[in-house]
């Protein structure tokens, strides 16, 4: 909070007042590794550089799939289990139609002119945002550096985010 003195135009009496602090730092958690459970953090991070914030990516557990070199481009919709599809678990189970939920999500945002996952990393990383995998993550699923899309900045430990983290608000989508 930011707080400012006013003056009373009718009595001439000072009062305190106070007004929230305009958000300067974010620091974004991904964690899922479907494609609607990776596009409202990229989003959210570019919108947040494009309003002159800082922005930090922090992707961990099954999010790791979204900046894996050979999984990136192929991120699907998860329809099984997933409350906000409005179809019945065992519909989304059929055969076909995760990658038809897929090619449908892909092609509105195409038509809103939302870019593909990896092209948006990119476009994210060049803006100046920082983008990191979780160390216990990559530990865990085996991974090296090397599995990882040019735009990874590094491997870093829960503590290490934290740091990088700190002053910002922390999005965990």
């Amino acid at each position: 909070m930011t707080n400012f003195i006013t003056q009373d135009k009718k009595n001439g009496e000072a009062k305190q007042e106070s007004a929230a602090k305009p958000i300067e730092k974010v620091s974004i958690i991904i964690s899922k590794g479907s494609l609607e459970g990776v596009y409202p953090g990229l989003i959210m991070a570019n919108g947040a550089r494009m309003e002159g914030m800082e922005a930090t990516l922090f992707f961990t557990f099954f999010g790791l799939d979204a900046v894996i070199n050979n999984r990136m481009d192929k991120l699907k919709v998860a329809t099984v289990g997933n409350p906000a599809m409005h179809i019945p678990t065992m519909i989304g189970g059929l055969p076909g139609m995760s990658a038809f939920a897929t090619n449908k999500m892909k092609s509105e945002m195409e038509q809103l002119d939302i870019p593909p996952v990896r092209e948006f990393m990119e476009m994210i990383h060049d803006t100046g945002a920082g983008i990191y995998v979780c160390k216990a993550s990559v530990d865990m699923f085996h991974l090296q550096k090397e599995d990882f899309c040019e735009q990874v900045d590094d491997i870093i430990s829960v503590g290490e985010f934290y740091e990088k983290s700190a002053g910002a608000e922390i999005i965990f989508t």
